[in-house]
């Protein structure tokens, strides 16, 4: 029996696909005898006939995906889609950088490893952008002799 009518109508009731209505198969007779809408509906309320749940979109793939993305993966060239500006904010960078560089300097300032004219010198050249980092710093300062190798 494919008691298709009865399908349909309680498809109509759940406002979904007939492929979710299931019947009992051991109450077909009096299945088959529903013909009305309130019918299906009192079936529906006896358990006579059941609603699948609806399918959804697994998460799965995209939890996995977030995982790998907070341990820094899937950043390569062909994930990229804005400019490098748009990804990382020049501003943003430049702020980070000087505010790191002048810290290093103050901290070797508040040492006396190096004197105060020499912080306003490595001030100066740090706001001119002549050091790429810290470690350039350290560099620079090994090369003037202030920093023993």
């Amino acid at each position: 029996m494919k008691l298709n009518v009865q399908k349909r109508l309680a498809a109509d009731i759940i406002k979904g696909s007939s492929k979710r209505v299931r019947l009992d198969t051991s109450r077909l007779e009096e299945i088959k005898e529903a013909i009305t809408k309130v019918d299906i509906k009192a079936l529906i309320e006896d358990k006579a006939i059941t609603i699948k749940p609806k399918r959804g979109i697994s998460k799965g793939r995209a939890r996995k995906a977030h995982a790998q993305k907070k341990k820094g993966l899937r950043r390569g060239q062909g994930s990229r889609k804005g400019t490098a500006n748009a990804r990382d904010n020049k501003k943003k960078i430049w702020m980070n950088k000087i505010r790191l560089q002048r810290k290093f300097i103050r901290e070797l300032k508040e040492k006396e490893i190096i004197t105060c004219k020499e912080y306003r010198e490595l001030y100066n050249k740090t706001k001119g952008g002549f050091f790429r980092s810290r470690r350039h710093i350290k560099l620079y300062l090994t090369d003037q002799g202030v920093f023993k190798k």
